[in-house]
Parts: C-alpha cells; structure tokens; sequence
C-alpha cells in the first residue's frame, strides 16, 4: 500500500502499510483541548476498528514539546475541565475500549501532566534525549486522575508516589532507569526507531497481540487464578478467536516445516 497522509485539524495521520503514525499537532505547544480530544478519538477509534491496521505511533509535532496536557487557553476561553473529551476520554485513548492493538509512543521535549497521562496510554515508550517529564499537577491544586491509578502499576510504588506528590521534574536517564520507557534515542532518530519497532511488530501475528492486550488489561484487577481459568477456558473474545483461528494452525504448521509464518489475522 502506498503511503497516505491526512490532516484533521490539530492531527495528522501517515499510514504506510499497516502502521499508522498519528501526530498531534495542536499549537505551538501540542496542548489538548476538548475539540482536539474528540478529534483524537476518532483517529483512534478509526485505528481500532480498521481491520487493516496493526499498529499505531503516537508523536508530536516539532522538538520542543510532546504534550504538556491540559490546553489552559481553550479552558480560559470556556472548555470545562468535566467536559466532553470524546470517546476515548482524554487524549482520544485513556479510556477507549477494547484497543487490542499495539501503541507506540515516540516521545520528544515536554511531556507532562495529562501529556505524560497520553504517553502511558501506549504499550511502548521511546524517548528523545530531549524528554523531560512530570506531573505538576499538585502544583496547581489538582490531581493528576489518570496517572495516579497507572504510575504506581508501572514503576516502583515510592518512586511513583514521589513524582506525584512532589510534581518535579525528571529526565529521559531517569525514566529509563525506573523502566517507563523502553529506549532513550537521538532526536533525529526517535520516529526512525519508532518505525522500525513497528514495522518489527507489523510482521508479527496480530490475533495473538489482540489476545496479550485483552489479557493485561483484564488481569490488572483479578486474582491469577481467576485471571488463568479465564483464558484456559476460552472465556475472553480474543483468546477464544485466537484459538480457534488458522493463524494458531499457521504457526505450530510454520514451526514444524522450519519457516516463516504467514499472518492472516483470522
């Protein structure tokens, strides 16, 4: 498939085979308001349910920001803070369902406050030598909803609670180092790597992701056991497409004839 660009107000989406790389682009500061965020929504929502989509790259526009949140212009000029962010909540993915694809967050300058909240709603974090984060939040008499509920999930529990209690700032060596990004890269080589994990994923068997996805969400807040006896048994959608699909035939046929699977994804 030949590489399709589009613009939709503050986004702008590249797609190249079965990647899309979606770009925010809102301003000088890539800040979200509530149009911007329904607008996000619906690039996601669309990527979900675009059958010929595998995999999804998040950036910005420009060097200096990623996304530092909350768009306080638009809310001076009358957005609500409890207002309409559309259909995946803030930021278009925060709370948007049954996402069972993989997302790439390749991150740039400024990330923070409901920006840092974005780029937890991937699945894998790369980062610019440039990333600076925090979660000011505190700072302004608020709480930081989103990333009080993930952070503590994702790096040690004292460690997330002095970056939420604290609202300083930290570093892209920082984040590596608690494990909250995957990869620290040169800036004029942060969207190189992001396209090269995807297209390394775009290879892989999109049923089997669909699967992985469906599993760590739901088992974030069921005992193992409950979490296992729901998979064995077949009680969740993309384990029981999985297992009843011929990619599962493909790769045990693949395996045993020595060669590279061909994904079909059903």
């Amino acid at each position: 498939m030949a590489m399709e660009m589009r613009t939709e107000g503050p986004i702008k989406t590249r797609r190249d085979g079965a990647i899309l790389e979606v770009t925010l682009d809102s301003g000088k500061a890539n800040a979200i308001s509530l149009k911007t965020s329904r607008v996000m929504g619906l690039v996601f929502r669309d990527f979900r349910d675009d059958d010929s989509l595998r995999i999804c790259i998040v950036r910005a526009s420009g060097e200096k920001f990623f996304c530092p949140g909350w768009d306080l212009k638009a809310a001076a000029e009358g957005d609500a803070v409890d207002g309409d962010y559309g259909v995946g909540g803030f930021g278009g993915l925060q709370e948007l369902p049954n996402l069972n694809k993989p997302v790439i967050m390749a991150v740039q300058g400024i990330c923070c406050g409901g920006g840092l909240e974005l780029a937890l709603s991937g699945d894998i974090i790369l980062c610019s030598t440039n990333a600076t984060f925090a979660l000011p939040e505190i700072r302004s008499g608020t709480v930081a909803d989103a990333a009080s509920i993930k952070l503590p999930k994702r790096i040690p529990y004292h460690v997330a609670m002095d970056l939420l209690l604290t609202g300083r700032w930290f570093d892209a060596e920082e984040a590596h180092r608690w494990g909250l990004i995957k990869e620290i890269c040169q800036p004029d080589q942060l969207l190189d790597k992001a396209w090269e994990l995807a297209r390394l994923l775009e290879s892989g068997p999109p049923l089997v992701y669909a699967a992985i996805k469906e599993v760590v969400r739901e088992a974030e807040a069921m005992r193992f056991q409950d979490a296992l006896n729901r998979i064995t048994k077949r009680l969740m959608p993309t384990v029981d497409k999985l297992y009843s699909s011929e990619d599962q035939l493909e790769g045990a046929r693949a395996f045993a004839e020595k060669r590279d699977p061909v994904w079909k994804g059903k």
